[in-house]
């Protein structure tokens, strides 16, 4: 898919089936299918749609031994229609199903946390001697699998997820990347020590930040115990559904991609799984334009070697410690009207004379050379091109954006605030950053026109770390793409990557087409979107959503539509929506309600990790989950459209 693998980590190629993974090879992209794999018509044709819509391998789940023996009746029926594409069995929970799939497609994908563990939240104390104990029991269990993967010449992933780490595990090392490490590493030893290789490994989370984490530590231990890399399959896990979804999965994925990390990918979407795969393409098309031009060796191995975060001053409202703000684009529209600012959060009641300002609301608007003849809301200011601020009779709320050069020469700029552009592509942005350490009312505008764009900025920040320069700084970033999903990964690595790392203090996205109200609300949900997923700023109520899949146990779409219209006003609550127990309870622990499939048609629902209702019937459990917020307060009724 992409022909550059110089800078890739190499890693070892493992064979799974007539494909290979691995360094020299493609990032391969795969996805699951969301049918009963008891069904066989329904999955077989669901996996054809999900291999003509660009799949390379599918996944689907057993989760006993029944469908894992029909595994091998729907992967002959693709074969009789001339589908060679590989077949991934998901199990958890089942050792026996995993040893009937590994003789008859494949690959087979395992779970460390319950393979052989169950999850009860209980914290124990083991000494070393139990824990390594433990260790053995989960080799007598594990090794059968192994011994006949090896002997098929099945492949094998071995899936740590955040969410369903063992008590053993939790109890050792805590809900840390450190334990997703350990879980996966105890299972890598036991097939090494059996000469068994092929073998690709994952660390998913529903939290970008914890994932890319854990994915750098794991290539740290495994560079610094065996002196050799596995293939790495990258995923954010129950990534949600829209451009939430996207968002997070771009920012995690691209993340680890423009650093050579990563072998296959999958996007986890609440959406049918062929939608998955343009997100995938998307994803690594982005990754490899924005791709650093440095080796992975030359790259720290731990999230820690980018995470020192950029302290700076305050100057408005923007750095020392505020939340990130929004510049939305209006540069290029013809004229601008109230209704026009309904797009970035803005919403105007003529009969009240007063505005209402949601949630997500962008903090500044850049005009360009135009002007407004009409009163703004109090929360928004307007930046103009500085020949055109210099024109202005009255300035408040109104600040110039000027360029480096200009501003140091210049001798009319705002005494409280001037956005000075910094394009890292001049050969003199350095020397200009330097001469502007002193000055304590500006804000820079850094973009990287030519070249890696994060690896620009990632050095830059060094840079400006020696200077001992305390600049607030917004990420100006552009992209020029026809394919939505193409502009949401470009424009969501290129600043999500940093946000992660405790840098930035601000975002302005521009896309071409450049600006029509549509346009500006694209861009303006998109950058409250990768502010959110980057944990930086909350603005809205977040969903850890499920991607479904045959152990679903009611429609996982339509549920997650109804939650999310019933709770989307209320800003910074984390809802998780599972459609079984394979993962819900683990990933309670990171939402602060949960709503999971617990039988055909039944529906538990969680406070954190803790059960409240068990099996209430599907039709009335949203109800049942408002109700909860309401009993454990904090539940607010919705605003009405003239607040």
């Amino acid at each position: 898919m992409q022909e550059n693998n110089s800078n890739r980590l190499q890693t070892i190629t493992v064979s799974v089936g007539q494909m290979a993974i691995g360094f020299g090879h493609p990032i391969r992209i795969q996805t699951m299918t969301t049918t009963d794999t008891l069904d066989t018509a329904a999955t077989v044709a669901q996996t054809i749609r999900c291999i003509e819509a660009g799949a390379e391998l599918v996944r689907i789940t057993a989760p006993s031994k029944n469908e894992a023996e029909n595994l091998g009746v729907i992967k002959a029926s693709l074969r009789q229609q001339g589908y060679d594409t590989p077949l991934v069995a998901d199990i958890h929970f089942t050792p026996n199903a995993a040893e009937i799939a590994a003789r008859l497609i494949e690959k087979v994908r395992v779970n460390p946390g319950n393979y052989v563990d169950k999850k009860k939240f209980a914290q124990i104390d083991y000494t070393d001697q139990e824990y390594h104990a433990e260790i053995d029991r989960i080799r007598d269990r594990f090794l059968p699998l192994v011994l006949i993967c090896k002997e098929e010449g099945t492949a094998m992933r071995i899936g740590t997820n955040h969410g369903s780490l063992s008590d053993r595990i939790m109890s050792r090392y805590g809900d840390t990347a450190l334990g997703m490490v350990e879980s996966a590493m105890e299972f890598l030893r036991i097939a090494r020590s059996v000469d068994y290789h092929q073998i690709v490994l994952s660390m998913k989370s529903s939290n970008p930040i914890v994932m890319v984490e854990a994915y750098r530590l794991l290539v740290q231990h495994m560079g610094e115990e065996f002196g050799a890399y596995y293939p790495l399959h990258l995923g954010v896990t129950e990534a949600g559904d829209g451009l939430d979804g996207r968002v997070k999965s771009s920012i995690g994925i691209g993340s680890l991609l423009i650093d050579g990390i990563g072998d296959t990918i999958r996007v986890s979407l609440t959406e049918d799984p062929e939608f998955e795969l343009p997100v995938c393409s998307a994803i690594i098309k982005a990754a490899e334009f924005l791709r650093t031009s440095q080796k992975p060796s030359a790259f720290p191995n731990s999230f820690n070697g980018y995470s020192k975060a950029h302290a700076t001053k305050p100057v408005g409202n923007i750095g020392g410690g505020r939340v990130p703000v929004v510049v939305a684009d209006y540069s290029a529209s013809k004229s601008i009207q109230p209704k026009d600012l309904e797009a970035i959060g803005y919403r105007y009641h003529s009969d009240l004379d007063k505005w209402s300002i949601s949630d997500a609301a962008a903090d500044y608007i850049f005009l360009g050379n135009q002007e407004i003849n009409f009163p703004l809301p109090g929360t928004l200011s307007v930046i103009l091109e500085y020949d055109t601020w210099l024109q202005q009779p009255e300035r408040n709320h109104t600040f110039p954006k000027i360029d480096a050069a200009t501003f140091l020469t210049a001798t009319n700029v705002s005494p409280v605030l001037n956005f000075v552009l910094l394009d890292l592509a001049d050969a003199d942005a350095l020397e200009l950053a330097k001469q502007l350490v002193g000055f304590f009312n500006i804000v820079l505008c850094l973009q990287a026109t030519k070249g890696s764009v994060v690896a620009a900025f990632r050095s830059f920040f060094d840079y400006a770390e020696s200077i001992q320069s305390s600049l607030p700084i917004i990420f100006q970033a552009a992209a020029e793409t026809a394919s939505e999903d193409e502009l949401i990964a470009l424009l969501s690595i290129q600043t999500g990557a940093l946000f992660m790392e405790a840098k930035g203090q601000g975002i302005w996205l521009k896309s071409s087409p450049v600006c029509n109200q549509a346009n500006a609300k694209f861009l303006n949900d998109l950058a409250f979107s990768i502010l959110q997923a980057t944990r930086v700023r909350i603005s809205k109520t977040e969903y850890i959503s499920c991607p479904s899949c045959g152990r679903t146990l009611f429609d996982l779409q339509e549920t997650t539509a109804k939650i999310r219209a019933a709770t989307g006003h209320l800003k910074g609550l984390k809802i998780a929506v599972m459609g079984c127990i394979v993962n819900g309870p683990g990933e309670m622990a990171d939402a602060d309600f949960g709503y999971v499939g617990s039988g055909p048609g039944k529906i538990t629902l969680y406070q954190s990790k803790e059960v409240v209702k068990r099996n209430i019937p599907s039709e009335i459990a949203v109800g049942e989950l408002i109700q909860l917020l309401k009993d454990a307060g904090v539940w607010i009724d919705a605003p009405s459209l003239a607040e």
